[in-house]
């Protein structure tokens, strides 16, 4: 605990107003979507991730903070199991989607990742039209509705339709990092996802391009739960409904030290590391 001694920062990173009143200010009053349960990871021998537990909230953005190497990312890849396809990796512990353990063998990881989706750090559209960039997914999983219609929706649900209905058809890479990024969104949130994991979705992006993908995870929250991993304590603070601070142990072990509600974590942190990390005195 913080003691009430110690000096509070004279430049303590402003948390936006929307974090006052949107939602209940305690996790355990939001309905979880996803159960973290004792989860570890390892590389090989290197063991990365150690007795993680979370409750995510279902249709709220949670960021997952922390230094540079403490299994941000690597936490993420285990939410729907993409951890598991780096040679040598492997997890114990569970992780309840929906009340169900996603690391089940009789559990299907390619539904899982149905159901999860990912965006990564770096915009990685297809080499395709913009068009089948999003209608690839719905191709694969046998869509048998009207496509262009489906297409249409996810664009305008990712908030790039009017910059590339008169393109649909021209290269992907054509495009502009930031629309490249909610491309990749848009390619996402087609098949229908329930969770969307984006793993620092804004570094490559410009301030302009960030600020339009930060407004689109708000909006998209009124259908999706989003999970994101952030070097960007400011981004963390604007977009974040709560966060989660990770730490390496002496053995540089990732663990959480604190999550709660990001005005809470970030104005009133309860772990002394947490203050640490957020004044920028370690990190």
């Amino acid at each position: 605990m913080v003691s009430q001694d110690t000096p509070r920062p004279s430049n303590p990173i402003q948390v936006p107003v929307h974090h006052i009143t949107t939602g209940p200010q305690q996790p355990s009053a939001e309905e979880p979507i996803v159960e973290v349960e004792g989860l570890n990871a390892w590389y090989g021998h290197f063991h990365t991730l150690k007795d993680i537990n979370l409750r995510i909230p279902r249709r709220r953005i949670t960021a997952i903070i922390g230094p540079s190497g403490c299994g941000k990312s690597t936490f993420i890849r285990c939410l729907n199991r993409m951890h598991e396809l780096v040679p040598g990796a492997r997890v114990e512990g569970k992780v309840l989607f929906e009340g169900q353990d996603i690391y089940d063998p009789q559990v299907d990881p390619v539904e899982v990742r149905t159901r999860i989706g990912m965006v990564f750090q770096k915009p990685n559209p297809f080499p395709k039209s913009v068009f089948e960039n999003v209608a690839f997914g719905l191709r694969i999983h046998g869509y048998r509705g009207n496509l262009r219609e489906a297409v249409e929706r996810s664009l305008k649900a990712a908030a790039l339709w009017d910059e590339v209905k008169d393109k649909l058809h021209q290269n992907a890479l054509r495009l502009s990092g930031g629309q490249q990024q909610r491309l990749c969104i848009a390619r996402t949130i087609a098949i229908e996802p329930e969770v969307i994991l984006m793993d620092e979705p804004c570094s490559a992006l410009d301030p302009i391009a960030t600020l339009k993908i930060e407004d689109l995870m708000r909006e998209l929250t009124q259908r999706y739960t989003i999970v994101i991993v952030t070097h960007n304590m400011q981004q963390a603070a604007r977009v974040s409904d709560y966060t989660a601070v990770m730490m390496m142990d002496e053995d540089r072990g990732g663990r959480i030290v604190e999550f709660g509600p990001t005005r809470e974590v970030f104005t009133n942190p309860k772990d002394p590391r947490t203050e640490a990390y957020i004044t920028g005195r370690i990190g």
